[in-house]
């Protein structure tokens, strides 16, 4: 049979936008096959079973080790009745605060606008001494602040303080949870500079002058021109640098351990003690479901302010 205006090539086959759509659906699924299998295999799948382990009494150790049993929601419960539990969570959330949300964007927010000035000189050796501490690994810089804030006289910190007549200070034992607040935000200022920069070059020059002109100080062009243009690149930085300091373990773990008497046990400490020191994998497992729920409602809560669609 001949073709006829409709688009229908021969009898028995489909239009041609219909055969145009299956070709685009089984390119997506081959460029995003991979990629999806993947996050099934090593992000959606240890989800579910770590909810699996959550409602049960898993333990490496013990009776419980060969014949673990179903509990409900008796792990949960503990743990919201627990203090050290609850305790975590509370430094937890200082942590994020004081060394993601404010930190890291302020000095973060800081540096990109220095980096747009024109006025700004040698703005390639400023940039790489922010973005270096981003590109060492955790254990290293780790190791290296722990050796900066060595509470001897020899300690690089200490020996700075003995110029303006203090004495040697053991940091990371009288004040080891601001020491590892100040140490993520050295890491994390490159990661918050690299986005607002990246903003930044967006904002039309032509309303800066224009606040200028008009006679508004720097202060209120960021805050009246500047910033609610860059509202949604803040608000998903929020968003990322939440999430990822709420799971960090190396940097304290190394520094610190949690300690000195809990001072800095973070949730993921207390997730990793209680599943590999105590060997309580059901428990350790609550804890991190909870530590989900909470991340996934803090990153809704900051999608629905910003209204980013992410």
């Amino acid at each position: 049979m001949s073709t006829n205006s409709a688009g229908i090539t021969l009898a028995g086959r489909l239009p041609r936008h219909k055969l145009k759509n299956r070709r685009n659906a089984r390119l997506l699924l081959l460029m995003l096959g991979p990629s999806a299998l993947l996050i099934g295999v090593f992000v959606v799948a240890p989800v579910i079973y770590a909810f699996y382990l959550s409602l049960t009494n898993t333990t490496l150790l013990g009776f419980e080790a060969r014949n673990p049993k179903f509990i409900g929601l008796d792990n949960f419960k503990y743990l919201l009745g627990n203090g050290d539990f609850l305790s975590s969570l509370g430094k937890t959330g200082i942590f994020i605060a004081l060394s993601a949300i404010i930190g890291q964007t302020a000095l973060g927010m800081i540096s990109a606008l220095l980096l747009k000035n024109k006025w700004m000189r040698a703005k390639g050796i400023f940039g790489a001494a922010i973005v270096m501490p981003m590109v060492v690994p955790e254990v290293v810089a780790s190791l290296a602040w722990a050796s900066m804030l060595y509470s001897g006289p020899e300690g690089t910190v200490n020996m700075i303080t003995h110029l303006f007549g203090m004495g040697a200070v053991a940091w990371l034992q009288q004040y080891a949870l601001i020491s590892i607040i100040v140490i993520n935000i050295w890491r994390g200022i490159a990661f918050a500079m690299i986005m607002f920069q990246a903003a930044l070059e967006d904002v039309p020059d032509e309303l800066i002058e224009a606040a200028r002109i008009d006679g508004a100080s720097a202060l209120q062009i960021f805050r009246v021109v500047t910033l609610p243009l860059i509202r949604g690149p803040v608000f998903l930085y929020l968003l990322l640098t939440a999430i990822t300091t709420a799971g960090i373990f190396g940097l304290v773990y190394f520094l610190t351990q949690g300690g000195p008497g809990g001072d800095t046990q973070l949730v993921a400490l207390f997730i990793f003690d209680r599943a590999f020191q105590f060997s309580q994998i059901g428990l350790g497992s609550a804890a991190s479901v909870i530590m989900l729920v909470i991340v996934l409602i803090l990153g809704l809560t900051y999608v629905r302010v910003a209204k980013v669609e992410v």
